[in-house]
């Protein structure tokens, strides 16, 4: 039965540098084509923190002028959108099947008055010295913070989405029977002021912001990506205990109980757990790229649902 499906992809499994990606975007469109092969419309959605700390780096220079991070992201969404669009049209040619694909450059409205810019979290570019982070936070009222012991690094914040500006022209090719390409990186974080989009210095997580989006484009299927199969309580200890059809009210007691862990498995499950309550039919799936198409089929998988 055809689905609507949204497909959230970690920005690290698309490799380091432009040539890892390339490679990997060729085994990332198998899958994906799988899903489309079988009459399913998909959305797809990914992450770009390695790439737009790549880029951010490029321009970590005295003699390069700085490139604002709002235009890193979108020159993130630029480069991974024409790896990944032009793997997946040749997976389906290579198959018959002539569905064009659009990477659409995205930017995601969030609240200036959101708490996360009081608390920038995200770290961002090269590491430093204590004294040199104090330095640059002086010059240019960057927050420097300690990064595991591995140096100082800035720190931007990770606001929570509101809305996706270009919801019409997404919709209006899903609608044509394209594949859609959208809110790369989480989108680029911008501020509403009038009429102006006014960009800011943020990182938005790509599984609240693919949630976003599932809900803007009503998908049945919201599927968010990661290095395992399903989700498990108690991961790697001795009673581990993998899920498989779970109820929201059953994942929001996992959630109160501590079992997921934060910047890790507890934004994909909270993102998963948004979209299976915004409305009746709707199911969130968290599991891997290479077992996506079963995890439609209900035959692996953690599902989501009311």
């Amino acid at each position: 039965m055809k689905k609507r499906i949204v497909v959230a992809l970690g920005g690290n499994a698309l490799g380091n540098n432009a040539e890892e990606q390339r490679e990997l975007v060729r085994q990332t469109a198998v899958p994906i084509v799988d899903l489309i092969a079988e009459g399913h419309e998909l959305v797809l959605a990914h992450g770009n923190g390695p790439q737009v700390g790549m880029i951010n780096l490029a321009f970590d220079n005295p003699n390069v002028p700085p490139m604002p991070f709002p235009e890193c992201g979108a020159m993130s969404q630029g480069y991974i959108g024409y790896h990944l669009q032009n793997a997946i049209r040749e997976e389906l040619l290579s198959r018959g099947l002539n569905h064009p694909v659009a990477t659409i450059v995205t930017q995601v409205v969030v609240d200036i008055e959101d708490p996360a810019f009081q608390n920038p979290t995200k770290p961002i570019g090269s590491f430093y010295s204590e004294e040199k982070a104090k330095e640059i936070a002086k010059e240019t009222g960057f927050v420097m913070k300690e990064d595991s012991g591995r140096g100082y690094r800035r720190v931007v914040a990770s606001p929570k989405p509101i809305a996706v500006v270009e919801d019409r022209t997404v919709n209006a090719l899903i609608e044509a029977g394209q594949v859609v390409i959208t809110v790369g990186g989480g989108g680029i974080p911008v501020i509403r002021q009038g009429i102006h989009l006014e960009g800011v210095a943020a990182v938005i997580d790509k599984d609240f912001a693919s949630e976003v989006l599932a809900e803007m484009v009503d998908a049945d299927y919201l599927i968010i990506l990661t290095a395992v199969e399903r989700v498990a309580l108690n991961f790697g200890k001795k009673d581990e205990k993998w899920l498989d059809h779970v109820t929201v009210a059953e994942m929001e007691q996992y959630m109160t109980e501590g079992h997921f862990a934060p910047g890790s498995m507890l934004p994909k499950v909270e993102a998963s757990v948004a979209f299976a309550k915004s409305k009746e039919g709707r199911t969130a799936l968290i599991t891997s790229l290479e077992n996506a198409r079963d995890g439609i089929a209900g035959k692996t998988g953690t599902h989501i649902s009311i």
